[in-house]
């Protein structure tokens, strides 16, 4: 057959045989019953086959007629998802974010939930790295970066100043006993963070220390990697409290010590130059300031 069936047989069709009435598809289509039987009749016609009997009181599908009607009403529901998804006024929209992998898992990942609560209709693709300078991938939308912001985009927002503090396991920092101190835990298992290792030496000399650190343990090439290891049971880690809080939070780690580093280095938020316009890119700019803002909060509530 290379002729389909004309679109108002079909949907005539489709709305009976869910209905399993002619009377109650007329009253759905705005048409009366015989327009409908009419329309239902020329598709047979057209279709040399018989799909729904008539009886005394009403009509029932045949076979046939049940299979074809499965078939159309797929067809007319994927049309309807289609035609919502694309030009209806919740389509969804797509934002591609990229961070860290430590940022992503630790600080964006676990609120994600909240930004799509509020906006259900823009969809989130993250994606992570390791170090990024630059929108080497143009489909990027925005990138969370962790530097000194002197980078060449356009639009650069500050995500706040951070520090850095030593966190480890309770039960490995009561297995120093009474020789706890920030020496004892700087002489033990240290997990370095490459990119940081020079964190200790600067606490150090910021509260005039004296550290003797552990350098030839464990180096790990993300903070999120430095976390699960020491958060298995040994060792202590120098990262940022932004990246320790939800640890410290639900009691996996604690910072057994009073000392922090505020970091020269922060996070920032880019956006790619061609997609400043759009509605979604600032709804989740606005969203990451927020975020952060809390952050920031709660961490200089808890040095206080």
């Amino acid at each position: 057959m290379n002729t389909l069936p004309h679109v108002t047989w079909l949907k005539a069709f489709e709305s009976a045989a869910r209905h399993n009435s002619f009377a109650a598809a007329a009253s759905e289509l705005g048409l009366t019953p015989a327009a409908i039987s009419q329309q239902i009749r020329h598709l047979e016609q057209h279709l040399d086959a018989q799909l729904f009997k008539r009886l005394p009181r009403g009509v029932t599908l045949t076979d046939i007629g049940q299979a074809y009607a499965q078939t159309i009403g797929k067809s007319f529901e994927d049309m309807a998802l289609a035609t919502n998804g694309l030009f209806g006024k919740k389509r969804t929209r797509i934002l591609r974010v990229r961070a860290s992998i430590s940022c992503a898992a630790l600080v964006i990942g676990p609120r994600l939930a909240e930004f799509k609560a509020v906006h259900p209709d823009i969809l989130v693709q993250m994606t992570t790295s390791v170090w990024a300078d630059r929108f080497d991938d143009e489909t990027l939308d925005i990138d969370i970066r962790y530097g000194l912001g002197n980078w060449g985009e356009a639009q650069i927002v500050h995500l706040g100043h951070e520090s850095a503090v030593p966190v480890c396991r309770a039960d490995y920092a009561q297995s120093f006993g009474e020789d706890l101190t920030i020496q004892s835990l700087a002489a033990g298992d240290v997990v370095q963070i490459i990119g940081s290792e020079t964190d200790w030496g600067k606490l150090s000399e910021l509260h005039n220390l004296g550290l003797t650190v552990t350098t030839d343990w464990l180096k790990a090439d993300s903070s999120l990697i430095a976390l699960q290891t020491v958060s298995a049971g040994q060792g202590v880690t120098m990262v940022l409290e932004s990246f320790a809080r939800q640890y410290l939070d639900q009691g996996l780690l604690i910072a057994p010590v009073p000392y922090r580093l505020p970091k020269r280095r922060s996070h920032y938020l880019i956006v790619n130059d061609r997609a400043q316009p759009r509605e979604e890119v600032r709804l989740f700019c606005n969203w990451v300031q927020s975020l952060y803002q809390e952050v920031s909060r709660v961490d200089a509530e808890q040095m206080n």
